[in-house]
């Protein structure tokens, strides 16, 4: 791992750092391919709109640019970016004036399973469920204990991914990934706008859909539509598009969508 604080190598995080005591900022994980940042711009608008969202300035998008060329020194790996308010006094309340921090750290390309893009992977129903709060939604803020719990339920071989409810039972999106459904011979997707996670490849998928004249429904999605879907694809910005092969032991099919897409991000 390489790291950046501030832009410094050996900088330090404050113990009284508010992304620390109280999850008080944001991230961003982006793909490094060829070289290159993956839709850069659009992760880039994402964390300005959480920023937006949460009151803290955001960070010129040129000393990002330049960080994360910094950190990441291979073609082929990952930048996660952390914005954080800063320091403050103990207690919730967010200082007048505070000083945001920023670490750009850059990892080695993930293990991924060679056979999950293309003979798909399994997945389950976590019992965990996302509280909804539209003040957050679609934004990715360092509040993760949810996905940490619902990622916590298994530990083996039996499935790859789980996917998770809100507290009413409707269906938003794997622990890490978008969810895509094939229904009725269009693909839907959840809707966002409670909570949730509003991924940059799960804009990358519709907008290519919608290219091809095939665009994405977004609506709610009881588990029971999940379950009758014929085919399902996650999607996130480092594994592209997986398909699902198996949902809670039924086998489903697997069309030609995913890896075309994969295919279609390859050139991108």
């Amino acid at each position: 791992m390489r790291a950046l604080i501030d832009g410094q190598e050996d900088g330090r995080i404050d113990p009284l750092d508010r992304g620390l005591q109280y999850g008080d900022g944001l991230f961003e994980t982006i793909a490094i391919a060829e070289g290159r940042p993956r839709f850069l711009e659009w992760h880039f608008e994402r964390l300005k709109e959480g920023a937006r969202r949460l009151g803290i300035p955001a960070p010129a998008a040129d000393l990002l640019r330049a960080e994360i060329t910094r950190v990441s020194t291979t073609p082929r790996s990952v930048v996660k970016i952390l914005l954080t308010r800063g320091i403050g006094e103990r207690g919730y309340r967010a200082p007048k004036n505070s000083l945001p921090r920023r670490i750009v750290l850059g990892f080695d390309w993930p293990a991924w399973p060679p056979e999950a893009a293309t003979k798909g992977v399994r997945v389950g129903w976590c019992r965990t469920r996302l509280g909804r709060n539209p003040a957050l939604a679609g934004i990715k803020h360092l509040n993760r204990l949810e996905q940490v719990l619902a990622r916590s339920e298994w530990d083996d071989d039996a499935m790859d991914e789980g996917l998770m409810q809100d507290d009413r039972g409707q269906v938003i999106a794997a622990t890490q990934s978008n969810l895509f459904a094939r229904m009725d011979g269009r693909w839907v997707t959840p809707r966002l706008d409670q909570c949730g996670v509003s991924g940059v490849m799960r804009r990358a998928f519709r907008e290519w859909q919608g290219a091809r004249g095939e665009p994405v429904d977004e609506r709610e999605l009881g588990m029971a539509d999940v379950e009758r879907a014929s085919a399902l694809i996650l999607t996130n910005a480092l594994i592209g598009a997986w398909p699902v092969r198996e949902l809670a032991g039924r086998r489903l099919a697997i069309g030609p969508d995913a890896s075309a897409f994969n295919a279609w991000l390859g050139g991108t």
